[in-house]
């Protein structure tokens, strides 16, 4: 009799553990609430990649900003973040409105991130000192609004706690990123033809009305995103968030592995950066012409199409630890070869075969960007589980806070690229060269054009390489991950479950 009791006992308990399970592989996303999602992150990313690509390209050629001048506002500029960050990360992480945590935040900030944005695209005929003062406006406002709209981000690891479902949504994304990343590649074509049909357009009047452009784009999908998205992750309730110091939750961050082993790869991974902003020069200069950075596009990013779902199974297969492993390694060899041929490796200048030089370098680039894709779907998923982690060991879910930490050093990267790649164009005595119409026109030099094609590989080439390296200790696979997942699900229905019981309890009072 005692035996069936037991056996009862122990049915009941295996059915309630099947039921917290149940909480995590339930579907909660509506394929409105997917679309918003990915709108947002279509915006965003694509104006971020058009600030990156062409920001430190306007304000020297055509604002005239001298080039150690922008390396020494950039420098302010992440420092400034950096001491602003501490703010908002705490800001965000105790905020709780009616529509949640992080909602807030996609609207509060817009006009800082838009006027920033605007006036950095914007060149007006003022001195040298007064240019100095107009971009170091426009660069903090930008930042400062960016930090807080920042937190839309966080929405990922809040819109469901189905980890297979999250991971989809983050695989859908990048997909759909791919068909919005032809945007700012039009730029060079538009530069390069439309001031041939009147001297009334100019390249400085296109860059600014399409950075225009990009941020009405990202600011009306920002607040679409606003009505049309929930938070579902149960969170520290008010109460909860005052009994944990803020020491506490910077030690319980500093002390989290795998977040660690994140922090550490995406820094040295933002040294990529100082390649990408030297793209304008390389195929204005080496090449003879923007547009051929847009004819490239149009190659390099057929592969993506197929990298995007590859990602996704071999994060599946291989867990996306190893993946990130492998695509960073991958990336370190491919632009190291890259580098060794050279550009023109048809004749002793690119113009001396051009064709043939083009196609090269296409396709080599093309083989050095397959493992971005992968990068961004195992990245942010390796994240996602970091976050997991520090709730699972913790029992907190301090995203912004994180994204803090993250932060600084990302901001010390951004301040050692942002001054970098000002200070390169410096070390190799780069001078931007316009016609009477003020429009930009390549230089010769081969001193100049061999530093700007060192800068255009290497520094990727030492990025993508130390990323990879650095998730040999990451932690979370194999067993591990399979505890975590087990141990973390029960937890978030018990607090569920009090919450419900709390909620109920409010309105049995109120009846």
């Amino acid at each position: 009799m005692a035996e069936e009791i037991i056996t009862d006992e122990l049915t009941q308990a295996e059915m309630d553990e099947l039921d917290k399970l149940a909480y995590t592989h339930k579907r909660y996303l509506t394929p409105k609430e997917i679309a918003a999602y990915v709108l947002v992150n279509f915006g965003q990313k694509n104006l971020s990649q058009f600030v990156d690509a062409f920001k430190e390209f306007f304000m020297i050629q055509f604002l005239k900003l001298n080039t150690t001048a922008y390396a020494n506002i950039n420098l302010f500029a992440s420092i400034y973040d950096a001491v602003d960050d501490t703010i908002s990360g705490l800001i965000i992480d105790r905020t709780r409105t009616r529509w949640g945590r992080i909602r807030p935040f996609f609207i509060i900030p817009l006009p800082l991130w838009v006027a920033g944005g605007a006036m950095m695209f914007t060149a007006p005929d003022i001195n040298s000192g007064q240019k100095v003062v107009w971009a170091t406006i426009a660069i903090v406002i930008y930042g400062l609004g960016m930090s807080y709209f920042g937190a839309w981000g966080l929405m990922i690891y809040n819109i469901t706690p189905n980890t297979n479902e999250r991971d989809n949504l983050i695989t859908t994304t990048k997909f759909f990123e791919l068909f919005g990343t032809w945007l700012p590649s039009l730029v060079p074509v538009l530069v390069t033809l439309l001031p041939k049909l009147s001297d009334k357009i100019t390249m400085k009047g296109i860059y600014s009305g399409f950075a225009y452009f990009m941020l009405i784009l990202a600011a009306v999908f920002s607040i679409f995103g606003f009505f049309n998205m929930r938070e579902r992750v149960p969170l520290m309730s008010r109460e909860e968030i005052k009994e944990t110091s803020v020491l506490e939750s910077i030690k319980n961050i500093f002390t989290n592995r795998p977040l660690f082993v994140v922090i550490l790869a995406n820094f040295f991974n933002s040294f990529k950066s100082v390649g990408g902003s030297s793209e304008s020069y390389f195929w204005l200069n080496n090449t003879g012409s923007l547009m051929n950075a847009t004819i490239c596009g149009l190659f390099t990013g057929i592969p993506n199409y197929i990298m995007v779902p590859l990602a996704a199974k071999m994060v599946k297969k291989f867990g996306a630890r190893a993946t990130s492993i492998i695509a960073g390694l991958f990336g370190f060899f491919a632009y190291m070869t890259l580098f060794l041929v050279g550009y023109h490796p048809f004749g002793q200048t690119f113009k001396d075969n051009y064709i043939f030089n083009l196609i090269w370098v296409i396709f080599a680039l093309t083989i050095c960007g397959l493992p971005n894709k992968l990068l961004l779907v195992s990245g942010q998923i390796v994240t996602a589980e970091a976050l997991d982690y520090m709730e699972w060991k913790h029992g907190l879910r301090n995203e912004a806070l994180v994204t803090t930490v993250q932060g600084y050093f990302g901001k010390l990267a951004t301040s050692v690229t942002g001054w970098l790649s000002g200070m390169v164009l410096t070390w190799i005595n780069y001078v931007p060269l316009t016609d009477s119409l003020g429009n930009a026109i390549p230089q010769t030099d081969p001193k100049m054009l061999n530093g700007i094609w060192a800068i255009f590989c290497i520094l990727p080439a030492l990025a993508r390489g130390l990323y990879g390296v650095s998730f040999i200790i990451y932690p979370i696979h194999g067993k591990l991950q399979q505890q975590m997942i087990v141990e973390l699900a029960e937890k978030r229905a018990d607090r569920l479950a009090e919450q419900n019981a709390k909620d109920q309890a409010i309105k049995d009072s109120n009846d």
